[in-house]
């Protein structure tokens, strides 16, 4: 097989055409460069260069014909050295990464990418909605690399995770609602309300800050309709059929005829985690961990 220093050594001597200029040009004894031509001239079955006794050649037929294949052939490889080379560090490949919706009300998704994409402008991201579950079980198989999820006790088998952004948490009401026009609610005025919460199949999650709700302002848990996602229940609560427990960022969907509320004695947040593989990562992918990382610590400073 032709090999990279016999197509540098070929190349070289056809732009000098002189063995003794292009010895020195790739700082070879010219016995060393005279040898990889013949074994190239061997492996070609034909002769590239007219040679005369003071080191000047020329191109033979077969060699003018040779070239610019020989040309493009080591750019190709030049090319592929450059993007291996690349990925090894983590510039270049893709990151495929799953999401909950909050993750893009809060800002969260858009500013991970944002500082990614500033230190490693050639990755490819291919973003992804989907619930916790669905994102856990989506890592686990190697669908996705990064999920951006409620956290979990545990991520699966092979993953990890950590807590990278909290909120707090607000009810959404109808603007005609009785308790709209109260600036703070008590966690007590909510006991007659129909809560919609998004149903993800799962019991963690907005499910158990309802119970803790409904501890502090010690009552029953009602019966809870179940929608597909924040927009919807938002759209169904300023339609008069619920209220809606979420987080803060909610408003940023400026829906029309809903108003959010602090429940002054229910100060609990809501998180979001990054997962990703404990073993395994490509170098792009490992590189967005830092990169969050980083926007982890940087957010934590006052």
């Amino acid at each position: 097989m032709i090999d990279y220093r016999q197509l540098r050594c070929f190349l070289t001597t056809a732009e000098e055409l002189h063995f003794a200029g292009a010895a020195d040009r790739l700082h070879l004894a010219q016995s060393a460069l005279s040898l990889h031509i013949r074994h190239l001239e061997e492996r070609l079955g034909a002769r590239l260069f007219h040679r005369s006794k003071r080191s000047a050649v020329t191109l033979t037929e077969a060699g003018r014909l040779f070239l610019p294949e020989a040309v493009a052939a080591l750019r190709q490889i030049e090319r592929a050295e450059q993007v291996g080379r690349a990925a090894g560090r983590g510039e270049s490949g893709r990151v495929t990464l799953g999401y909950v919706g909050s993750a893009v009300t809060s800002g969260l998704l858009a500013e991970l990418l944002r500082r990614f994409r500033h230190h490693h402008p050639a990755v490819r991201m291919e973003v992804i909605a989907l619930d916790t579950p669905t994102q856990i079980e989506a890592l686990g198989e190697g669908r996705i690399d990064i999920a951006l999820i409620r956290p979990r006790p545990q991520y699966g088998a092979g993953n990890t995770g950590f807590v990278i952004q909290r909120e707090p948490i607000r009810i959404a009401l109808a603007v005609d609602h009785p308790l709209a026009a109260t600036p703070r609610l008590r966690a007590a005025d909510l006991a007659q309300e129909v809560f919609l919460i998004p149903h993800f199949h799962e019991t963690a999650g907005f499910s158990d800050k309802l119970h803790a709700l409904a501890e502090i302002g010690r009552f029953e848990v009602r019966p809870t309709d179940q929608v597909g996602d924040f927009l919807a229940a938002i759209s169904l609560a300023a339609a008069g059929y619920g209220v809606v427990l979420g987080p803060r960022s909610l408003s940023s969907l400026r829906v029309d005829n809903i108003v959010f509320r602090e429940i002054e004695d229910f100060d609990a947040e809501i998180e979001l985690a990054l997962a990703h593989r404990s073993r395994g990562m490509s170098p792009c992918v490992a590189q967005f961990v830092d990169s969050a990382r980083t926007f982890l610590a940087a957010s934590a400073q006052p």
